[in-house]
């Protein structure tokens, strides 16, 4: 929604996934701040630029560097 005034923070799990919550609204139980908060594009933006690998952290971490199984 391009009119959307709503400011939103950026937030993570324990598996470093991310996503937006809005700043007026508590942070779901499981989630913490990033510290980075704007317009929803802007928070779109920064996600896209810090969350280059979409897999969850216990997968990484399973699969180890070179993305194989061990």
């Amino acid at each position: 929604m391009a009119d959307d005034e709503q400011h939103y923070r950026v937030v993570v799990n324990a598996e470093e996934q991310y996503s937006i919550w809005p700043t007026d609204r508590e942070i779901p139980r499981g989630w913490s701040q990033t510290g980075f908060d704007g317009p929803k594009e802007l928070c779109l933006e920064h996600i896209a630029e810090v969350w280059t690998d979409m897999r969850p952290r216990s997968l990484r971490e399973r699969l180890g560097p070179n993305g194989a199984s061990a």
